[in-house]
């Protein structure tokens, strides 16, 4: 099989008409991360740390977001209620990463989307601009390339969701690793760098 291909940057374009699901997934337990609260409310910068990724998922413009909580209540940081905001969560989360994965795509395929947009509350390095860029691609699936390892935020096509897995602690990754045809790179500027322990949350202050 041919290796993933480059797709354009920010000025790339998606197929017209193509609805496009931010989706920002916060369900997981964190149980790494050994702060006095879950990490995604441990303070980064003056405010909650989901609340970042958040932001800049918003701040792409897509046209519509969804969240996906699970182990812990996020109420209190993610409104819900908001008119380009949806908050469910998913009851399977202690099965692993997979579980929400689908809880989204079952929740826009019933939405009528033609593809979203995944990352992860737990990267606040993640800029509004990487988010864009992997949203105007037009692939199968779209990650993010950066200058060290990791490729999210990434976009999946409703051609693919079927073949997303069920169950796991793993979103798209075996999936990417299976079908590198269906794959395109999109260059992005930011530091996906996951918050899983309080030494990491320290080091990404000083980022």
């Amino acid at each position: 099989m041919a290796g993933p291909s480059t797709a354009a940057g920010p000025q790339g374009e998606g197929r017209a008409g193509d609805r496009v699901l931010g989706v920002l997934l916060a369900a997981g337990s964190g149980s790494r991360f050994a702060g006095n609260s879950h990490k995604l409310l441990a303070p980064h910068r003056g405010r909650p740390l989901v609340t970042h990724a958040l932001d800049a998922m918003l701040e792409a413009g897509f046209e519509h977001n969804l969240v996906v909580t699970g182990a812990v209540d996020l109420d209190g940081v993610i409104p819900s209620g908001a008119g380009n905001l949806t908050v469910i969560v998913n009851p399977r989360w202690a099965e692993g990463q997979a579980t929400s994965l689908r809880v989204a795509a079952d929740w826009a395929a019933g939405q009528g989307f033609d593809a979203l947009v995944v990352g992860l509350g737990d990267q606040p390095g993640i800029p509004a601009s990487a988010w864009r860029a992997v949203g105007a691609a037009d692939s199968p699936i779209v990650v993010a390339r950066y200058r060290v390892p990791g490729r999210n935020p990434v976009r999946l096509s409703r051609a693919v969701w079927d073949l997303l897995p069920d169950e796991g602690d793993f979103g798209a990754r075996h999936l990417i690793r299976r079908r590198p045809d269906l794959v395109a790179q999109v260059p992005c500027e930011g530091h996906p760098f996951d918050i899983d322990t309080v030494e990491d949350l320290r080091h990404a202050a000083d980022q």
